[in-house]
Parts: C-alpha cells; structure tokens; sequence
C-alpha cells in the first residue's frame, strides 16, 4: 500500500519552464506535468482519453496540452477544450488532474482526494529562498522502496562505513555518539552532537578546518521529506548553545517519492551558507558521490530482499529513530484506510 493523501515532491521548479511538459509515474499512476506559456501548473492523467495516447508525447500550446495523435486539447483542469472536426465535445472527454502548486523552487503534487488538498499543508524549506543560503540538487530514479530510503536517512551511523571517504568521519564516534529522538505528531527528530570530532573530508575541503571541531547532525522527518541540518565550528565556540552564524553549516531536503511499490524518485538538494568562496561547487560534487554511495547501498538492499520476501530482519539501537518514522507511517496508513472504509 502507499499513501495518498499527502503532498509529495514532483520535481523542482526548473524542471518546468513555461511551455513545457514531463512525464513522470507516481504512485504507479502516470501523469504529465506541464507549465502553460503563461506560468501555471498543470498535473494529468498521461492518458488521452480518446485512444490512450500518452499526452506526454504531444505538445503545450498557449493553455493547454494537445495530444499528438489526433489534435485533441486538454486544459491544466483536465477538461477537453477542442476536439479537431467537430463542435461537439462529449461529457465524457476530459482526463484525471491532478492538485499540484510550487513554494521553495519544489513542485508539489497531491495523488489522493482533492478535497483533502490544503497547500498549507505541504513541507516547507526555507533555505532554497534565502538570499543567505546557495543550494543545488539532483533527482535519482531510484530502484528502491521509498522506505528504505528513509531508514537510510534516519540512521547515519552508516556513514563510518558507507561514506568513510567523504563525509564519514570515525566510526567510533558514530557509534558512541548519544542520539535523542523526539515525536510530535507525524514529525520525528533525531539530534546528534559530536564534541572534538575529527573533521571529514567535505569539512575539510569547504571550510578549511585546520583541527577538531564540535560537529552536529539534526534530523527532521515530516512526510514526505526528510531535512538534515548538519555543520561543525571549532572546539568550545557556542555550537551546542545555539551559537552557529559564524559556523560551516549545511541543510539537506531529501525527498521521497514512490513511483511503484520498488521504485522511487529521489530528490535531494543541498545548502550551504558559506556562498562566497565557491564552495557550493565542492559541496555539491562531494554530496554527490555520497548519494551515489548511499543509492549502490538501497539498491543491493532492494534486490535481496525482492529474492527473499519475509526474510529476517533484526533491529539494533540505531534504528529508534526510524522506527520512530514507521510508526508514524503505520498510522497514517491506518488513517487512509479508515477513511477508506467509511466512504464505502
């Protein structure tokens, strides 16, 4: 089962420029997005309602979408606006839309009941439109559960081993390093302080850290995004009381969004606040080749576990953040179902 009504991340604003279109499967449903000439969005069923034409192969023309095979018009709303030869439109030609609308540079897209669709609702991140922040990001077809992703995430103890090279740091303070996680509501956050931590590689290179430094990592999952805020100063400077303007800081967004049951968009971005050496060209390409770790990981995980299907699987202490976040998933699958079964 996945879960319907929420917000998840389509894709970023660039992704779109006007008169534009893409296609993308989402919840194992195909949809077209599109931007008009004019700047609004458009989210469809990408499937014409006429002969089953992909409308992602057709065209945007001023307000709406033409289907190439026949010429037939759709308008962002779904309705069909022209039909070429004749006047008559039937009351059955129009096709599924979608609620979709953009904050932050994201693209947001709403699967289940429209009624249920308040933008107020949807995850923000402020850090794509601070003047004081310079960001990037990447989106990965990622053959994976989109779960798996998040305990990948919600754990970083994986990084002594997966990203020994890059941002890893030792393996020993991760694994000593206390963890609180908190709850409140369908929000789950874990924080890490490292005191006198050797600095891995990314500090290294970005910030120009000549010894230890007091290091952090904060976790914040709320559905369907995971932000990390992370970043280190020298020994002792107020990191843990709050005092972190003149530290090397960092601000993940990584979104989840399910294109099947094994099959998963990934979209991650990454900020930085030290914008004036260039060091967002470092960050970004360093941050990379971790996702590129981090995706070989969840990839092997998926295609075992699609050769062993109930197989054993044990927890151990790290992973009371994200079973924290199963949790709060397991009851908002509930919550889904419910609604389901009173609606019938």
């Amino acid at each position: 089962m996945l879960l319907r009504n929420l917000w998840y991340v389509a894709g970023f604003s660039r992704d779109l420029p006007a008169g534009q279109k893409v296609a993308r499967k989402f919840l194992g449903e195909s949809v077209v997005l599109f931007r008009t000439d004019a700047g609004e969005l458009g989210a469809l069923e990408d499937r014409c309602c006429h002969r089953a034409m992909p409308l992602s192969d057709g065209f945007v023309d001023g307000s709406i979408i033409r289907c190439c095979y026949h010429g037939i018009e759709f308008d962002k709303t779904g309705a069909c606006t022209r039909i070429p030869g004749q006047d008559r439109i039937p009351a059955a030609a129009f096709v599924r839309s979608y609620p979709i609308f953009e904050k932050n540079a994201v693209l947001f897209i709403w699967m289940g009941d429209p009624a249920q669709a308040d933008p107020a609702t949807a995850p923000s991140h402020r850090w794509h439109s601070d003047e004081n922040w310079a960001w990037s990001g990447k989106h990965y077809a990622l053959k994976a559960n989109w779960q798996l992703l998040v305990d990948n995430l919600m754990d970083l103890t994986h990084l002594a081993y997966v990203h020994a090279r890059t941002i890893g740091g030792n393996p020993e303070m991760h694994f000593r390093t206390h963890t609180q996680v908190k709850r409140e509501g369908n929000t789950v956050t874990a924080y890490r302080h490292m005191p006198n931590s050797i600095p891995p590689r990314t500090y290294v290179d970005a910030a120009g850290f000549k010894g230890d430094i007091d290091r952090w990592q904060e976790i914040e999952f709320e559905p369907m995004v995971i932000r990390v805020l992370t970043g280190g100063c020298e020994v002792g400077t107020g990191a843990y009381e709050g005092k972190r303007d003149h530290a090397f800081q960092m601000v993940f967004m990584h979104a989840m969004t399910p294109e099947s049951e094994d099959t998963t968009h990934y979209m991650w971005t990454a900020a930085t606040n030290r914008i004036d050496r260039g060091i967002p060209e470092i960050v970004f390409k360093q941050i990379d080749a971790t996702i590129d770790e981090d995706t070989a990981v969840l990839e092997s995980q998926q295609r075992r576990m699609s050769e062993t299907p109930g197989g054993k699987l044990v927890d151990i202490a790290g992973d009371n953040a994200s079973n924290q976040v199963r949790h709060v998933i397991a009851g908002m699958f509930e919550a889904e179902r419910n609604t389901a079964a009173a609606a019938e």
